[in-house]
């Protein structure tokens, strides 16, 4: 089974149908579950709202297996910012796959974000 753990940057290019959104469209439906913290879908709608189109592209959400932590991620955290200094919710999307990597093997993480992508690749999960 093919599971990848999808940042918002993702979702919001092909809502927005940016370049590539064709293409990023396709790989993500190869894929057998999508999961991605609820974070997401707060980066989703806001960013759909600040280019002036809230509710287009719902449905993408729908498409989302969610993770909810039950404990702090202080252990995925400290390992990531070993490897960079990604933003707030980059730091938090990734130590969210971390958790979850476990038990969900081979898990790819998808981004279009270039610094979250080199963490991502430095913590060896498989991109595109």
């Amino acid at each position: 089974m093919r599971i990848a753990y999808v940042d918002s940057s993702c979702l919001i290019a092909v809502a927005l149908q940016e370049e590539g959104a064709g293409e990023l469209l396709f790989r993500l439906s190869r894929f057998d579950r999508l999961v991605s913290s609820p974070l997401a879908e707060a980066e989703f709608r806001s960013a759909l709202m600040r280019e002036g189109i809230p509710g287009k592209g719902g449905n993408l959400l729908s498409w989302l297996d969610w993770i909810q932590p039950y404990r702090r991620l202080t252990p995925e955290m400290e390992q990531i910012l070993a490897l960079g200094r990604p933003r707030g919710a980059d730091l938090w999307h990734l130590a969210c796959a971390l958790f979850v990597r476990p038990k969900l093997k081979a898990l790819h993480f998808l981004t279009r974000d270039s610094g979250q992508n080199d963490i991502a690749r430095a913590l060896d999960f498989p991109g595109l």
